[in-house]
């Protein structure tokens, strides 16, 4: 699959409205920064019992474990190693995740894409040149995740050259810590938001649900994103992936940050943008990536063949023009 630096790729705009009924619970909201993006998070309690530095604490933490962005993270620590490296809880739960859609990808999704991702210029690292073809071979001998192995805690690469990257899986498993820390706290009603991808459960205290707005690229590509459609659910996530906000260019042509590991070169398929309702967003999060470097007919027949999985496609026609196609069970999400 692909692989990506999701952090400023997704966006989907919360239109969430809390309505307070009753006098025990009331609308807590918190706003703030961190992996490279904005956070949010509204939840009803009866006394704030979630603070906004218990928060920023919990994603410190968890770039400290996965950062690329940060040199004296696991992962930073992990990439410099000549063979393993003990990491903990946070590393590891992403890592068991990561080898088993790599495993039911059929290696879509594959985290030691780093070199790839920095290549094209999607790194922490700013680049001059893109890669030329002599490169990309070069490269590619140090991407598998056949080369990683996990251990209990710890973590070992076959090769001193495997350097991994899971932006495009941590952010999701970043909102589940927040909600289920939420939930330790005794919060039973919440939307969590980083950088796009959503964690909620409700509904409101008044009863309603929650609603969402899922974005994507105008028809014509050529205005702003806009809101394709509005859905709503009692308890899930929504995480998305897509390739018309962040790229590059190599003169007229657009460079995907979506990067194929098989081949080495950024994704250039019929596919705009991936929206996966799963259970949890860590799940979400890692199959949008590898459902956006499918081909439309194999991306519905994959999502439909698995449980509590759903999705919202938008695409290309063979003619260039934008469409879009949903599960059914997607569909029944949709408030009209």
């Amino acid at each position: 699959m692909v692989f990506i630096n999701k952090a400023f790729i997704v966006s989907i705009s919360l239109l969430i409205s809390f309505f307070l009924k009753g006098k025990d619970q009331q609308q807590y909201s918190l706003h703030g920064y961190a992996q490279g993006t904005d956070y949010s998070i509204k939840y009803f309690a009866e006394s704030p019992v979630v603070t906004q530095a218990a928060v920023d604490s919990i994603l410190l933490k968890i770039d400290s474990s996965m950062s690329l962005y940060k040199p004296y993270s696991l992962i930073s620590r992990f990439n410099n190693s000549m063979d393993s490296l003990s990491i903990d809880a946070y590393f590891v739960a992403v890592m068991n995740k990561s080898f088993e859609i790599f495993k039911d990808t059929q290696g879509k999704f594959d985290v030691t894409v780093a070199p790839l991702v920095q290549a094209w210029g999607f790194g922490p690292k700013p680049i001059n040149l893109f890669p030329d073809s002599a490169e990309i071979k070069k490269l590619l001998q140090n991407v598998g995740m056949n080369y990683l192995e996990l251990k209990g805690n710890r973590l070992l690469k076959k090769k001193p050259g495997i350097h991994i990257d899971l932006n495009g899986i941590a952010q999701g498993y970043s909102v589940d810590v927040v909600a289920n820390y939420l939930v330790s706290k005794g919060v039973t009603s919440y939307v969590v938001e980083i950088g796009g991808e959503i964690r909620m459960k409700g509904p409101k205290p008044d009863g309603s649900a929650m609603r969402i707005g899922i974005e994507g690229p105008a028809l014509n590509e050529q205005s702003e994103p806009q809101i394709r459609h509005v859905i709503s659910f009692n308890e899930g996530a929504v995480t998305t992936s897509g390739n018309y906000r962040k790229y590059l260019k190599n003169g007229g042509k657009k460079i995907s940050h979506l990067i194929n590991p098989k081949t080495g070169y950024p994704l250039d398929n019929r596919l705009i943008s991936v929206t996966i309702y799963a259970k949890d967003a860590l799940t979400a999060d890692g199959y949008d990536n590898a459902v956006m470097a499918m081909d439309i007919e194999e991306a519905l027949a994959f999502v439909n063949a698995r449980k509590g999985m759903e999705a919202y496609i938008i695409y290309h026609r063979k003619d260039g023009s934008v469409t879009d196609t949903l599960t059914s069970g997607f569909k029944k999400m949709i408030v009209n």
